[in-house]
């Protein structure tokens, strides 16, 4: 017999669960997650703590069942929450956990490329070519007057695709003229000038007192547990993240970027609730009216059967209700206030802020960002976007804010078709009558008050079957609010408006939108509102109408040519990366909107602005920076591997004339190769080599030895840079580790280097130390593989009782 409906009434459950047991029935719950057997455990001790403990399978089941022959009793937890069961596709493909920056920019043969110690080239694709006998791949950089640069397989991260902002080509160097080593020693000074104010920004928020957050609570697994749908990997990721921030002393400062309709909300009515649960308040911060009212209604359904008081701010509000709801705030009597810029007033105080939540910073002015980087030194908050603009995306790549990407789309979620078209009455005809005619509603965005009322009747003449109404900014609220819920309602087909939609609007049944002048918006503005369309399971549809294209400018071609390339799901990322392209990366905590940045492209950038962070950390003697969750870009996991030495060396070169490529017989395609080497060159740690094998052996069949060697390639350079090498060169049986060239590095006073000195004493008949021009290298005989260098790296750390032995090294 099925599993009986519990309706998510835990006592219900509880109750049911005993009178099994006491039948001698053996009981298990199926979940496909793991989070959600802990939820379900905690809830059910809370409500009958003398029971017996369920039994939990990590299985996603489609349904419970009761078999008395078996004396077997299977429960489901989709089913005791009544929520949607997510099918599982057998073959299907998962997505990689980390969205890196070079996943966004996948080489192409021609593309601009900059290299961080020779700088801007042309990419050449993927060349092999015989070194000491054996064969080799190589990546061909071409540079000014026909110069050529072969770069190894395994140091491709030190090549980026070339990012600035997008008008003329950039300059491409001259190997060996010292110009881009020029250019690059001015960079860093600009950057360490930015590094200098950032780290203080940095240093003040980490010094700053928090309040650390209890550990979750019952209400707080049971809010969780009665999500209708299941959590996403990166939805049930992000949240942990955001909770293990808020427990924290330190006050939070996290970024959630995920596309629209990806379950940001979801995270953040989670985080407000743990607030509350602690006795704190929290506050919402939206850029318009209708999110407020909208979040309102949000919030309000899922924390109805929850201690929790929900109220919202916005000009909708008459003066009484807000002098009473502001009253009500001091006082304590709310729990969460969502609202407008009038949250940020100084008329709004509230009794116990806890936790800040900030929906699309980038909506707000000047003066309020001012306001909320005052509030951010000790209250906690969390940032939401879909589409971060430049330098907000900045900080968070950089690790001055913590970083978590939503990627995974929703169960059944489709990308929604984007078309750019001149204005044509045809076009907008057939698009509303095609969406009626499958009983949809439609959004027609015309962002001109002063005429919204004839481009209404336009629609109206167009589709004379159709009930059409407008709506915008500057109507009485009370009547935008009537028009807009009406519409919500369903009372009406085609909503005319302003683009006060952007935010907020969630109707599933609204699965067409034309945007009129699409050129006159910004590109992260048309992202959003195509966002709220397609948020079912129902095929949608976005119309960009423009003038005709002679007329439109380069920078306005550019970007709806972007809306057009990234339409498919979790592409808001994408976008805001295009729009550093656009509009150029600039200064971080300045007003300049491009820069120098222009000249080396931004991701280079960021490598040397991370370089320029390690150095200051050195000269100034500051702590090292604090990991972030992994969610972020990859340059910051090169210092999760290097750990404490990651201070003292940033990178470790790997030269050899071993064979360490991919055979052609094991993968055919060049471009797969390239996309391959790159993957492997951006391995971090031993998990992510595991996974990197398993998936390889699935595509392809067993890796060859050379392919298991060139993974060995990571391992190696990750023990190189923790023991404090910055090269190691591999050729003819020998191995030469370079140690760090600066000479007055406090390296040289570690344990770890008097260690290193003992361990190559003890095998002196193989390991023997040099000093050339001031640089120390060590170097060792018998090193025939990649195996073999991480053996005898792996000899260098061994413990014994006398490895604290004097490190003085003398470079005169």
């Amino acid at each position: 017999m099925p599993q009986p409906a519990f309706n998510k009434n835990f006592e219900l459950l509880a109750a049911h669960v005993t009178i099994m047991e006491e039948a001698g029935m053996t009981q298990v719950i199926c979940t496909a997650q793991a989070a959600q057997a802990e939820r379900l455990h905690s809830i059910i001790a809370g409500i009958n703590s003398g029971q017996k403990e369920l039994d939990y399978v990590l299985l996603g089941l489609h349904e419970g069942f009761i078999d008395r022959a078996s004396q077997m009793c299977c429960y489901t937890d989709h089913q005791i929450f009544a929520r949607y069961h997510k099918y599982t596709l057998h073959g299907e493909l998962k997505k990689s956990e980390r969205l890196t920056m070079q996943e966004l920019g996948d080489l192409k043969v021609g593309d601009y490329v900059v290299h961080i110690d020779h700088g801007i080239g042309i990419f050449g694709g993927l060349v092999k070519q015989t070194d000491n006998g054996k064969p080799r791949e190589f990546i061909k950089l071409i540079y000014s007057d026909g110069d050529v640069l072969m770069v190894s397989v395994h140091g491709l991260h030190r090549i980026a695709r070339y990012r600035g902002k997008d008008a003329e080509p950039p300059k491409v160097y001259k190997l060996g003229s010292g110009t881009w080593a020029k250019l690059k020693q001015n960079a860093k000074n600009k950057v360490k000038d930015i590094a200098r104010d950032l780290i203080a920004l940095y240093a003040k928020r980490r010094e700053s007192k928090g309040f650390a957050f209890s550990p979750d609570t019952y209400m707080q697994h049971e809010l969780e547990a009665s999500f209708i749908y299941e959590d996403t990997p990166d939805q049930a990721k992000t949240t942990a993240a955001v909770k293990a921030d808020m427990e924290q002393p330190i006050p939070m400062d996290r970024l959630i970027c995920g596309d629209v309709g990806f379950g940001k909300t979801e995270i953040a009515i989670r985080a407000a609730f743990k607030a509350v649960a602690d006795g704190k308040q929290a506050g919402v911060l939206v850029p318009t009216t209708i999110l407020a009212l909208q979040h309102c209604k949000t919030f309000a359904r899922r924390l109805k059967n929850l201690p929790c008081r929900v109220e919202y701010l916005s000009r909708f509000k008459t003066p009484a209700e807000i002098r009473r709801i502001l009253a009500d705030l001091q006082a304590g009597k709310i729990d969460i206030l969502i609202g407008t810029h009038k949250l940020l007033g100084k008329e709004v105080k509230f009794k116990d802020l806890g936790l800040l939540i900030v929906d699309e910073e980038q909506k707000f002015g000047v003066s309020a960002k001012e306001k909320l980087r005052r509030m951010r030194l000790n209250v906690d908050t969390l940032t939401l976007t879909a589409t971060p603009i430049p330098r907000t995306l900045q900080f968070s790549l950089i690790g001055a804010r913590d970083l978590s990407i939503i990627q995974t789309p929703p169960p059944n979620r489709q990308p929604v078709t984007t078309e750019v078209h001149e204005f044509d009455a045809e076009v907008v005809q057939s698009a509303i009558i095609q969406e009626l005619e499958r009983g949809g509603q439609v959004f027609f965005v015309h962002n001109r008050i002063h005429n919204i009322g004839e481009m209404e009747a336009l629609v109206q003449r167009l589709c004379p079957h159709a009930s059409v109404v407008s709506a915008h900014g500057q109507m009485e609220g009370s009547e935008m609010e009537r028009r807009v819920m009406a519409f919500i309602n369903g009372e009406y087909d085609v909503l005319v408006s302003t683009n006060i939609v952007e935010n907020g609007i969630d109707i599933p049944n609204a699965n067409t939108m034309i945007v009129n002048q699409a050129h006159h918006f910004g590109l992260s503005d048309l992202h959003q509102l195509r966002g709220r369309v397609g948020r079912s399971n129902v095929k949608a549809y976005c119309l960009l109408l423009t003038a005709p294209a002679e007329v439109l400018t380069r920078e306005a071609q550019q970007r709806l040519r972007a809306l057009e390339q990234f339409a498919e799901l979790g592409s808001g990322f994408q976008i805001a990366m295009q729009d550093l392209d656009i509009r150029g990366a600039g200064n971080l905590l300045g007003s300049e909107q491009s820069g120098f940045i222009m000249d080396i492209g931004f991701e280079t950038y960021q490598k040397i602005l991370n370089e320029a962070l390690a150095e200051l950390r050195q000269e100034e003697a500051l702590p090292p920076p604090v990991i972030p969750d992994g969610q972020g870009d990859a340059a910051h996991a090169g210092t999760a591997a290097a750990g404490v030495q990651g201070a003292f060396v940033a990178d470790c070169i790997i030269e050899t004339d071993l064979e360490l490529l991919i055979p052609d017989e094991y993968v055919s395609s060049s471009a797969e190769k390239v996309k391959l080497y790159r993957e492997i060159d951006n391995l971090q740690d031993e998990e992510s080599i595991a996974r990197f094998s398993a998936g390889l052996a699935d595509r392809f069949g067993p890796m060859p030895a050379q392919a298991r060697e060139l993974l060995g390639v990571v391992r190696l350079r990750q023990m190189g840079i923790r023991l404090g090498f910055e090269k190691i060169v591999i050729k003819n049986g020998i191995m030469v580790a370079h140690f760090v060239s600066s000479t007055s590095s406090a390296y040289y006073k570690l344990p770890l280097f008097g260690s290193i000195l003992h361990n190559i004493g003890r095998q002196a008949a193989r390991m023997r130390l040099k000093q050339h021009n001031k640089r120390l290298s060590l170097a060792v005989q018998g090193v025939a593989s990649i195996e073999d260098a991480k053996a005898a790296l792996q000899s260098l750390t061994l413990s014994t009782a006398n490895n604290e032995a004097s490190s003085t090294v003398n470079f005169s």
